[in-house]
């Protein structure tokens, strides 16, 4: 029977218990070995004062997940001064460091990663190491399953929309402590092998429970780990080796295609190498990928082309609100020559006429603004398929954030980068988003002492969707149904999802931008 959280059991009696759990928890899901369990035990009692283990009956109840157990020893170690706040960045740092006590070695896991993969292929090798991620509590599904998530219909298929929970918000007294904090040395980013086993501190995550596949790319060093955050199924991680900076070449592009023949239940894709465009790591080579269908893979090609150059390769304009250029082939050699002569054409290719620029002067230097986003599948039949998708980062006076970024009408739902996930369908919302569109909701639903409050204050957290909110009651009023009101404001927002791809993408889906995009493919020799 399990310890009730009561006058009748002290919280140091409850944390033993805790210990007890977590160790039959970590031996059932094969964190650790039977032989390690005594081990295992002994190194948690130490980390919380304790000289000998519970000797009261055990809940051995299955376990989902560790996190419950994990709160009750959090609770204890704030209790006994392992952490000096109870706040979710110090309850992080000591979640992860007692999960870490409870893991294999980096070298153990690697050992056995490569065993499954050749015994029994690398799809189980990836499963294996999933669950091990989920199990460690590195990936925090605990929060991860509080996200909200919807479909969106669109004239582009079904849109994925996210509005993400799963980071923890620093409250403002730790932000200004991290503030005073001297920058970052060690590790030098989040993408450093240095992270795994790292205790971590206020202003970097603690890692204990981090594990990492080395692999070889491109006769290059590599690792493949899994997003804490996972915005999709599976979503991995592969990082250089060392600290170096993104570059997009043809060695990135050989890259992901070495990584699907290795990997072929995986897509791999990279963010673009320029700012507004690229990721929010610019200076750590990586790419992500995972085990998961997007939207835009179920984009159908609105044209083909050939090149004479590239035989069996073929080139499909999609129909997708950003430019997107597909090559099929089943050699992926001469996919990669394709592909990378293709890209090499569209960093130099400008089109005044449609307002693509490929350069512009700077402090008497051309700056550059075209490169692309390359997303690489296996295709059905067991071939290769690369995305281009066409990308530019200029800006301008009327668009000083970037022409071919989300317009500031759109800032108030979101204003960041359109980085790979979002170019692929998938939207990764603000986790600000889940309150204000409650609040939205509730004036469409009545709420009209809001709704005045909202158009009477600046200072109102509903401010910046004033002009939105005033849209929204012209056309639907203020006496929906809550459920209604909920659901309309949902496709409101996943409308807008749509126009902001719309804005990313350097050709337009009119018949003026597909005709400018196909002078740019037929430019490069296809026809």
């Amino acid at each position: 029977m399990a310890i009730e959280k009561n006058t009748t059991a002290s919280g140091a009696d409850l944390a033993l218990h805790a210990i007890e759990q977590l160790v039959m928890f970590a031996s059932r899901r094969r964190l650790i070995e039977p032989s390690d369990t005594d081990y295992s035990r002994n190194m948690l009692l130490e980390q919380f004062r304790f000289s000998e283990p519970y000797t009261g009956k055990v809940d051995d109840t299955e376990l989902q997940g560790p996190q419950a157990p994990l709160d009750v020893l959090i609770d204890y170690g704030f209790e006994i001064g392992l952490i000096p706040e109870n706040s979710d960045t110090y309850r992080d740092l000591l979640d992860a460091k007692i999960m870490g006590l409870l893991l294999a070695r980096p070298s153990e896991v690697n050992a056995e990663f490569y065993r499954l993969s050749a015994e029994t292929g690398v799809a189980a090798a990836t499963d294996r190491f999933y669950q091990l991620s989920i199990d460690s509590n590195y990936i925090r599904m605990d929060r991860i399953s509080k996200n909200v998530y919807w479909l969106q219909p669109s004239p582009y298929g079904d849109l994925e929309m996210t509005i993400n929970l799963s980071k923890p918000e620093k409250n403002p007294k730790e932000i200004a402590m991290a503030r005073l904090l001297p920058p970052p040395v060690y590790p030098k980013c989040l993408l450093c092998r240095e992270n795994i086993g790292y205790a971590g501190r206020l202003n970097h995550p603690a890692r204990q429970n981090l594990r990492a596949i080395p692999i070889e790319l491109n006769n290059e060093k590599w690792f493949f780990q899994y997003s804490p955050y996972v915005y999709y199924n599976e979503h991995c991680i592969v990082f250089h080796h060392d600290h170096v900076p993104m570059k997009l070449t043809k060695d990135s592009l050989k890259r992901l295609l070495g990584f699907v023949s290795e990997f072929p239940h995986y897509f791999i894709g990279s963010n673009a190498d320029l700012p507004i465009v690229g990721g929010s790591i610019l200076t750590h080579d990586h790419f992500q990928g995972g085990r998961h269908t997007f939207a835009l893979q179920k984009a159908p090609t609105l044209q083909t082309f050939k090149h004479p150059n590239y035989t069996g390769v073929t080139l499909g304009l999609v129909n997708w609100p950003m430019s997107v250029i597909r090559l099929n082939g089943e050699e992926p050699d001469i996919l990669l020559e394709c592909a990378n002569d293709l890209y090499e054409a569209w960093k130099s290719y400008s089109d005044p006429a449609a307002d693509i620029l490929a350069f512009t002067e700077a402090g008497g230097e051309q700056q550059p603004h075209n490169t692309v986003t390359p997303i690489v599948r296996r295709s059905e039949s067991g071939g290769y398929e690369m995305d281009l998708v066409l990308r530019n980062n200029r800006t301008s006076e009327e668009h000083p954030e970037g022409i071919f970024h989300p317009h500031r009408e759109m800032h108030h739902i979101k204003k960041e980068n359109i980085g790979l996930i979002e170019v692929m369908g998938l939207a990764i919302l603000p986790g600000r988003l889940k309150n204000e569109l409650d609040g939205v909701a509730d004036i469409l639903a009545g709420n009209t002492a809001e709704l005045e409050a909202v158009l009477r204050g600046a200072d109102h957290p509903l401010a910046q969707h004033a002009d939105w909110i005033s849209e929204l009651t012209g056309r639907f009023g203020t006496a929906m149904d809550r459920e209604e009101a909920v659901q309309t404001v949902r496709n409101e927002v996943g409308i807008k999802f749509t126009q902001i791809l719309e804005h990313a993408g350097v050709y337009k889906c009119s018949s003026e931008g597909r005709e400018a995009f196909r002078r740019f493919i037929n430019s490069f020799g296809a026809d």
